[in-house]
């Protein structure tokens, strides 16, 4: 049988987010291959839209990726993002997803290794899910994956 990979789509902040995965590829730091990243102004222009069309597409996780609490370059973007992940969440969880597969973390943009810690651990929770409710029901009407 085959291994489960899943898709994680990772949506990250240009100014922290973005910074930090790119500090984890110049040094060399592993993380799943299986992470796209959707580079973003800010964290909290991720609409719940976004998020749910990445569901949608295939996503079998996703996250979002902004700056530290109280150091947003746009003040509040990423507490806004936070609170949108919750309602997300909510909503996921109503229509028989697992909340677990959305998550919002924090990360500065010196912290490459903390970022490649964070691909890897929710790559790994996703694995323990396994596909997506969502692509496994899509994937029977043969309806593209990303």
């Amino acid at each position: 049988m085959e291994k489960f990979e899943p898709v994680i789509v990772a949506f990250c902040c240009h100014y922290c987010a973005y910074t930090a995965a790119d500090m984890a590829g110049s040094q060399r730091l592993p993380y799943p291959a299986n992470v796209k990243i959707i580079r973003v102004p800010c964290s909290g222009k991720v609409d719940a839209l976004h998020l749910v069309r990445a569901f949608e597409k295939g996503a079998d996780g996703v996250y979002v990726a902004g700056c530290l609490e109280g150091d947003c370059h746009f003040k509040n973007g990423n507490l806004r993002a936070a609170r949108r992940i919750e309602y997300v969440k909510n909503y996921l969880e109503e229509i028989g997803i697992e909340g677990e597969r959305l998550q919002m973390v924090h990360v500065s943009a010196g912290m490459g290794q903390r970022f490649a810690e964070v691909a890897s651990e929710i790559t790994e929770k996703i694995r323990e899910l396994g596909p997506s409710p969502i692509k496994t029901a899509a994937g029977a009407s043969g309806a593209a994956v990303c």
